[in-house]
């Protein structure tokens, strides 16, 4: 996602106007009043940006990855189920699909089929899981990821439970998949942000325009990203 990662975390970049990291907390209040956000990266402008809102949990030196960040949390959660999900996935999704049914005991995921690289049989995992407490126990505040030390086991021994999601998903990793999130979440229209200032006379095909940014007279923007004073050429 460079550059826009060195204007803002890239939790805090919008997709369709609204910061990435408020949509994944959208999707967790309906099921939880206790919500946790993982910060490293762009540390100060999340701080600033979500203080009172949620529980922070600050990973210094380094980033913990998933499962070290659960680890971190491990007093917090105290013996209680945990639901995650990814802060830069644009996910439209009621999780409530993951705890419909749910035996209280295996490791949910949400996944989509995919033709592509793929975790698990013909499903990628889309950035949300339901875990039990043991499951979470265990998990030590070191830097680790969720499939090597607790999917990959139990997708080989048949314990883990996928739940497919049949909606829009797109997990916003480079600059490309960033504009199709926005495009697929206007409906393919350009973006433009709140407090934009847009010429009349400017020319805005399928990009992005930040809130607050500022597009002059005669300028063409065509797969493009205007984030504060930069602009990116999607190609």
């Amino acid at each position: 996602m460079a550059p826009l990662t060195r204007l803002r975390p890239k939790a805090l970049c919008p997709v369709d106007s609204r910061p990435l990291v408020d949509q994944a907390i959208d999707r967790l209040r309906p099921h939880t009043g206790d919500v946790a956000v993982n910060v490293h990266h762009g540390r100060r402008q999340l701080e600033s940006h979500l203080d009172g809102r949620v529980h922070l949990s600050v990973e210094e030196p380094e980033a913990l990855g998933t499962a070290g960040a659960l680890g971190r949390l491990r007093d917090r959660i105290a013996g209680r189920p945990v639901l995650v999900t990814n802060a830069d996935a644009w996910l439209p999704a009621d999780l409530g699909v993951l705890l419909d049914g749910w035996d209280g005991q295996r490791v949910r995921l949400l996944t989509v089929a995919t033709s592509g690289a793929a975790d698990f049989g013909d499903d990628r995992y889309c950035g949300a899981a339901l875990f039990p407490w043991e499951a979470v126990r265990d998990l030590e505040p070191v830097p680790s990821g969720l499939y090597e030390v607790s999917w990959r086991h139990r997708w080989a021994d048949g314990t883990l439970d996928l739940v497919r999601h049949r909606g829009p998903f797109v997990d916003c990793g480079t600059l490309a998949s960033y504009l199709a999130a926005n495009l697929a979440a206007s409906g393919g229209a350009a973006v433009i942000g709140a407090g934009a200032r847009v010429s009349e006379e400017a020319v805005i095909e399928r990009s992005v325009v930040w809130p607050g940014a500022v597009v002059g007279r005669g300028e063409r923007l065509v797969h493009a990203i205007r984030a504060d004073h930069l602009t990116v050429l999607v190609r």
